[in-house]
């Protein structure tokens, strides 16, 4: 299957995040058949054809025209890093020269993928390195499912599941994302159940609002991280434009599937936000959502000024949760010791010294949350 390099004397680009609405629109203007946009995604995603020449129910004009307008291209694997437990920690380098990661966790029941949606993160949060690294830019929608697609091929077990819980916001790089998971859920694209796709979001009120307009169906996991407004100003300096109270009041309302549940991940910090009583305040600010509670020992990393609680204060902290009728789980830490676990993503080439910072939604870096 060849891969394409694109003429940069043409217009030509990317067909890897090139969506059925857009190619809809090309091929009216070329005054080809609808169902021919089916024919190519068909070709591509189902048969992992990378040539369109080999394309034989397209017309030879067809093939010709796509082949002049669209190449193929896949970020490039620059490293992979294996931990103890079975995951791998993949460096991406863009076309651009950036680098993301991106985490392959297997497990008995599944194959969770961890994939980015930006270089670097602007939300600043203080419990993640990626902060560090300030929004360097958005990934398109074709580097976003490139991920998946480059790993993809190469695993001898396929991915199951994923997360949009790497490096970035996934919700501050609004229309890529949507449109990756139009591609990612497309009947005639990748074909992913919504039910295996997680999104997660620091709680951008507005960009939850419109999200639930987009008929996606893809389940949400929101970083709440405190039980109060002045600790989690602290730790998510987006709380100042979107306060607990606001980010509960959409979470009330938020339209969901039979059966769906949004995630609340709460990373647990000794002493910040760990005692009983932000257990209390937890329960009764969820009282009314309908969601599961996924609780997570902070991840440490060498210039964190946090610690993670004590393994009793953890389960007491649970304990407290079921006792009012919460799913309520600590959740397992993977790929740590690859510096790949929650909040211990920010991409880095191998002449640098690794950086770790990255969380389930990378909330992480806004310099000034109010001006979104």
């Amino acid at each position: 299957m060849m891969m394409k390099t694109p003429d940069m004397s043409t217009p030509a680009q990317n067909f890897f995040g090139t969506t059925e609405l857009q190619l809809k629109k090309l091929f009216s203007e070329w005054k080809e058949q609808p169902y021919r946009v089916h024919q190519v995604f068909t070709w591509v995603y189902h048969y992992h054809c990378r040539d369109f020449n080999e394309m034989t129910n397209l017309s030879k004009s067809l093939r010709s025209r796509l082949a002049e307008n669209f190449y193929f291209a896949l970020p490039k694997i620059q490293s992979r890093t294996h931990s103890k437990d079975g995951s791998i920690k993949y460096l991406f380098e863009l076309d651009d020269g950036a680098v993301v990661e991106s985490v392959w966790m297997p497990s008995d029941s599944r194959n969770t993928l961890c994939l980015s949606t930006q270089v670097g993160c602007r939300l600043n949060c203080t419990f993640c390195l990626t902060a560090s690294l300030g929004l360097k830019r958005n990934l398109t929608a074709g580097e976003i499912i490139g991920q998946h697609l480059a790993i993809n091929q190469e695993q001898e077990y396929q991915i199951t599941n994923i997360v949009f819980m790497g490096m970035g916001e996934p919700l501050d790089n609004y229309g890529p994302v949507v449109d990756a998971l139009r591609l990612m859920t497309s009947p005639e694209a990748m074909k992913i159940s919504t039910r295996k796709i997680t999104v997660s979001t620091s709680g951008l009120v507005d960009k939850m609002k419109a999200f639930q307009e987009e008929n996606l169906a893809i389940n949400l996991a929101i970083s709440l991280n405190a039980s109060d407004n002045a600790t989690r100003d602290r730790l998510m300096p987006i709380n100042k434009k979107y306060p607990i109270e606001v980010l509960m009041d959409c979470l009330k309302k938020y339209p969901l599937k039979p059966q769906r549940r949004h995630t609340i991940e709460y990373v647990l910090l000794a002493d910040i936000n760990d005692s009983d009583e932000d257990a209390r305040r937890l329960a009764k600010w969820l009282k009314d959502v309908p969601c599961k509670i996924n609780l997570i020992p902070f991840n440490s990393f060498d210039s964190s000024e946090f610690r993670p609680p004590s393994e009793e204060r953890v389960l007491n902290f649970q304990n407290y949760l079921i006792e009012k009728n919460f799913s309520a789980f600590i959740r397992q830490n993977r790929a740590t010791d690859i510096l790949g676990a929650c909040g211990q993503l920010a991409a880095q080439s191998a002449s640098v010294i690794p950086l770790r910072g990255m969380k389930a939604n990378d909330e992480h870096n806004a310099l000034d949350p109010v001006s979104n």
